[in-house]
């Protein structure tokens, strides 16, 4: 359904993206953000969902400044390397890339978006900080807790795991706290990566769940 394209970001720094287009006019647009794994197989299958909800669906290749075309699977040597380039990469440039991304996505309407794991720390970020966005969606975002104080400009849902390992619920309360005008949801006995059905921590209940929430919630807001 899909295709490749390249985005061009404020400082010039041209990325790839994978684009999803629905088969009427746009309802919406949907900026999918990648975990650490790069827009690999699931998020371009997520991509491809949201453009058969009827939206214009973008996921940009926010790893690319420092690995392009970067993609991955689910194995422990693969969450290493992922966590590794994570660490090289620059937030606020990610926040440039994203921002074209959002641009892109307009083409379609109003915009929301949409993250997983590394996504979903960026989307809540995009919340605060990006211009052109209507509504944005966060699951299982590790470092929102550490921008907790920042206040989403937009209507933002965010979905978290019960057992998940690398959120503590403290962090989750942290956010609740701190956060109240966000919806927040945690889906007990799920863990991290709940969503993606080609991870061991897939968890299906948990995963419809939340998407329903989020189809309702784009709905509402797009």
């Amino acid at each position: 359904m899909g295709e490749h394209i390249t985005l061009t970001a404020k400082d010039g720094v041209k990325i790839g993206a994978y684009l999803a287009r629905p088969a009427g006019k746009p309802k919406g647009g949907i900026v999918v953000i990648q975990e650490i794994f790069g827009v690999n197989h699931h998020i371009k299958a997520v991509t491809d969902h949201y453009a058969a909800q009827g939206y214009l669906a973008v996921a940009p290749a926010i790893y690319d400044r420092v690995h392009p075309n970067y993609e991955s699977g689910y194995t422990q040597p693969e969450v290493q390397a992922g966590a590794a380039l994570r660490g090289k990469c620059d937030n606020a440039q990610m926040m440039l890339d994203i921002q074209a991304a959002i641009d892109e996505a307009g083409k379609g309407g109003k915009v929301g978006i949409v993250g997983y794991c590394l996504g979903g720390t960026m989307a809540f970020a995009a919340a605060c900080k990006a211009e052109g966005l209507s509504a944005a969606v966060g699951y299982y975002g590790g470092q929102i807790a550490t921008m907790a104080d920042q206040k989403p400009k937009v209507p933002t849902l965010l979905h978290f795991g019960e057992t998940d390992h690398s959120i503590p619920m403290a962090d989750v309360d942290k956010i609740k706290a701190a956060r109240p005008e966000c919806e927040s949801y945690v889906y007990a006995g799920a863990g991290h990566g709940f969503n993606c059905d080609e991870r061991g921590a897939f968890n299906e209940a948990a995963r419809d769940l939340a998407l329903k929430r989020t189809h309702e919630f784009f709905a509402k807001h797009l």
